[in-house]
């Protein structure tokens, strides 16, 4: 498949840009020459069937998985650009963060603590100092809503809350990029809803740059500014949402029928799969 590209993004509008990704597992390469775009202060949202090399490529920009090849640059402002592979490890840790798909969760401390563990990149070795971990830990609280049970344990937290609890501690990592794989896995639809209008308010109210795994087409649809379209490991479609969802690429990526059309009070694209079932017609009950 070839790249359809429908909206080229400028070199300048970029906080991410990952080119020629290539990553392998087992020495079988799953991402080949990839390359990503995160435009700066906006959120992508990276879509795809399982086993297409989202998540893969995401932990291959995070430095949790080596790639083969291909190059990562950050950048916090036009004009500046930063070899992302290339830091030490505590520069590139407060430079991106990403926020895995589970974590296991750690029993006898507080949320205040947990969120805490997002300063370590500046904390000294040895006198271990953070002039300004206080203020920014309760600025990941408040902006995540978390400060109300910040001194309660986590292991008394629901999942919604807890998938709010690890969000303030990449926050309060303070990075210019926030990477988030499937952050709505295990949600009910309440918390699935808060966590995606969330990522927005960062995005429009805080300028960090958002990259997302995402299943779920609509909601990459309604909180992403852009948003790309993996298969077999490569990128085959970028851009805006509308330009991307075209009716006759998501079935054929996704291999079912996958109709298309817009919202038609916020024009957002929609999408149904239509199964076998789907195609019923609704009966009128006989009378008995």
């Amino acid at each position: 498949m070839t790249l359809h590209e429908t909206t080229p993004l400028a070199d300048a509008d970029l906080g991410l840009h990952a080119r020629g990704m290539t990553v392998a597992y087992d020495g079988t390469d799953v991402v080949h020459d990839a390359e990503l775009g995160l435009p700066r202060g906006r959120v992508t949202a990276l879509i795809g069937p399982n086993g297409s090399g989202k998540s893969t490529l995401l932990r291959a920009i995070a430095r949790l998985h080596r790639a083969r090849s291909g190059s990562v640059h950050v950048s916090s402002e036009p004009g500046e650009q930063a070899d992302a592979l290339a830091l030490s490890r505590s520069d590139f840790a407060r430079r991106i963060t990403l926020l895995a798909q589970s974590r296991p969760t750690p029993s006898g401390l507080s949320v205040r603590d947990v969120v805490g563990f997002g300063r370590h990149p500046y904390r000294r070795r040895f006198r271990g100092t953070d002039p300004e971990g206080a203020r920014v830990i309760a600025h990941a609280l408040a902006v995540t809503g978390v400060e109300e049970f910040a001194d309660r344990g986590v292991e008394s937290l629901s999942g919604g809350q807890l998938q709010r609890v690890w969000l303030a501690c990449c926050l309060a990592q303070d990075t210019d990029v926030l990477l988030l794989d499937e952050p709505t896995t295990y949600l009910d639809l309440r918390y699935q809803v808060e966590i995606l209008d969330l990522i927005r308010d960062l995005a429009d109210t805080h300028g960090v740059t958002v990259g997302v795994v995402l299943h779920d087409l609509d909601q990459a649809a309604a909180v992403a500014d852009r948003v790309v379209l993996l298969s077999e490991g490569r990128v085959i479609a970028a851009g805006t949402p509308s330009g991307v969802y075209d009716a006759e690429r998501l079935s054929s990526t996704y291999g079912i029928r996958i109709d298309v059309d817009a919202n038609p009070e916020t024009g957002i694209p929609r999408t149904r799969a239509v199964g076998t079932h789907h195609l019923r017609t609704e009966r009128t009950p006989a009378h008995s």
